[in-house]
């Protein structure tokens, strides 16, 4: 397993870097649009959607994803009050995690909450990540976000694994603990600032980007206890099976979809 983990992450790795640096913006929305389309196949799954469902929320989405790479000169002036939106959404989505009781049914309108909650969360990750590319220095801070969820996921395993201790959030991930938390969100803002310190971006406020990243951390562990939990709501183990050693895209991407608002959010506060 961990083998195939590396295999995969040695591959997408530099075709990530390919459309983060090299592509257009036209290719790069194009790509994010594919990404979370493909997404959303996996959401309704975790949904219940059932096959009419599923069929309907790809349609929903790919209507939604045509019509902002169609429109976006125009709709990206509303980048800010969409980032607010996204933001809002996501604190009220992750109150799910407080009134989840495990082994329970599914309540009623579980599919159709579901359905609302993959529109939104691919519709707004694609509007996050389309605008930090479209930033000044946009590249190197989209580097910045995979580098703060993925130094939150290493500094989270490790730093659990050692320590041990209270669980995070049993109900939903009974392996993550908040020794856990604290040790990826340490990792997280220490890689951010040192990036920002190194790398060419105007980062001026170097305690600033901490607490951003801070942020950022913690919703990218609330967007993988959101899709935990529906996982555990229906007795999944993974998303889906399309990424060896990993499971499915929302089992690898679940953290960025939640945390890309907040970060594209105070990058936008900041000036950046």
């Amino acid at each position: 397993m961990l083998k195939q983990r590396v295999i995969t992450a040695l591959i997408l790795a530099p075709l990530a870097l390919v459309l983060i640096f090299i592509a257009s913006p036209e290719v790069f929305r194009t790509a994010v649009s594919a990404l979370w389309l493909l997404s959303s196949l996996e959401y309704a799954r975790l949904s219940n959607l059932g096959r009419i469902g599923t069929i309907a929320l790809v349609i929903v989405q790919a209507v939604i994803f045509l019509l902002l790479f169609n429109y976006w000169e125009n709709l990206s002036q509303l980048a800010l009050p969409m980032l607010v939106a996204a933001s809002l959404t996501w604190c009220l989505m992750l109150l799910r995690l407080v009134t989840f009781r495990p082994g329970q049914p599914p309540p009623f309108g579980y599919s159709i909450l579901g359905f609302a909650c993959s529109v939104a969360s691919m519709t707004f990750a694609w509007v996050a990540l389309v605008a930090i590319r479209d930033l000044p220095q946009g590249q190197f801070w989209i580097v910045c976000l995979l580098l703060v969820v993925w130094a939150a996921d290493i500094g989270g395993y490790f730093s659990g694994r050692h320590f041990g201790g209270r669980k995070l959030a049993p109900a939903v991930s009974p392996s993550k603990t908040w020794a856990g938390f604290w040790g990826g969100l340490v990792f997280s803002v220490v890689v951010a600032v040192v990036f920002a310190w190194l790398a060419p971006v105007s980062a001026e406020n170097l305690a600033a980007i901490g607490l951003l990243a801070a942020v950022t951390m913690a919703f990218s562990v609330g967007g993988d206890l959101f899709i935990s939990l529906q996982k555990r709501t229906l007795g999944l183990k993974d998303t889906g099976n399309l990424l060896p050693g990993h499971g499915g895209l929302l089992d690898r991407f679940d953290s960025l979809v939640a945390a890309s608002p907040f970060f594209a959010l105070g990058l936008v506060f900041l000036g950046n």
